[in-house]
């Protein structure tokens, strides 16, 4: 649940961001005549990232075990690739996201009913599938080591649910926060998240028989943690380290983390001067 919390919050935040800096932009601009093709944009995004949810859930349903367990491995893969690449751009484009958008509003606000509405669509939907492939991951993930399902969705809901609180609190103008420094800690997180993703697809690829080492056990802590302590649930729910794991698990694990947040932290001078400054969403009526 907190895995899938820390998705929701993170990849929502994002989202909920975009959303407000182009509807306070256009409301700024007086054009809030224009406001109906953002939302539409917005919602078939959201419709697209559910109907690829609901892909992902139900699609591999009634194939063999092999089957199953290859595709969950691949996904899982692709989902750690895109959320790793989502989290190096937005460490540093997060400083130029407001006048990119900004000035995409611009050249559509000006062409066909569709454009301003492809622009919200794009903008949206790159989160939400990124968003909807990740969840499936995690959540499939803590389902095959004993979690619920319904306490992974759960946590994303709440996630999700909080994000838009604050997209909304930054479109009021009522919170100011360091955009720069959430965006650091939490996309540290995340990689320590998508971590356990990718030793979750080592694990079924593992048992598909396309990755060797499934009996090259690396540890096997099963009879000497109690799984219910808090450091347990801490490791499992976010981290993803379960109690037995294979030596290719636990490779993957530590060169991912390693190689991931180096890319990470190894910021320019110029984004590290800028994050000392807040971002800002100009303080608009509610259209």
């Amino acid at each position: 649940m907190l895995a899938t919390f820390l998705i929701g919050l993170r990849e929502g935040l994002e989202a909920s961001l975009v959303i407000s800096i182009l509807v306070a932009y256009l409301v700024k601009t007086q054009r809030q005549g224009l406001l109906p093709r953002i939302w539409a944009g917005v919602g078939l995004a959201m419709l697209a990232s559910l109907g690829f949810g609901a892909l992902l859930t139900f699609g591999p349903q009634g194939l063999s075990d092999r089957a199953e367990e290859t595709i969950a491995g691949t996904l899982s893969f692709l989902a750690v690739g895109f959320v790793t690449w989502m989290v190096l751009w937005m460490s540093r484009a997060s400083k130029s996201l407001a006048g990119d958008l900004q000035g995409r509003v611009d050249l559509a606000a000006g062409a066909a009913w569709g454009g301003l509405a492809l622009v919200a669509f794009l903008a949206v939907a790159r989160e939400g599938l990124e968003t909807a492939m990740f969840l499936w991951a995690a959540t499939r993930s803590a389902v095959a080591d004993g979690g619920a399902a319904a306490s992974s969705l759960l946590g994303a809901l709440l996630g999700l649910g909080v994000a838009a609180a604050f997209g909304y609190a930054f479109y009021r103008g009522a919170l100011r926060i360091n955009l720069t420094r959430f965006f650091t800690w939490t996309g540290a997180l995340l990689i320590l998240v998508a971590a356990g993703v990718l030793s979750y697809g080592v694990h079924e690829l593992q048992e598909a028989g396309f990755l060797p080492g499934e009996h090259a056990v690396a540890f096997d802590l099963t009879g000497t943690i109690d799984p219910h302590a808090w450091y347990a649930v801490i490791a499992k729910g976010l981290l993803n380290l379960a109690p037995t794991m294979s030596w290719l698990q636990v490779v993957a694990w530590i060169c991912y983390v390693g190689i991931a947040l180096f890319a990470f932290f190894r910021r320019e001078p110029a984004t590290a001067a800028s994050s000392q400054k807040p971002t800002k969403i100009p303080a608009q009526p509610a259209p």
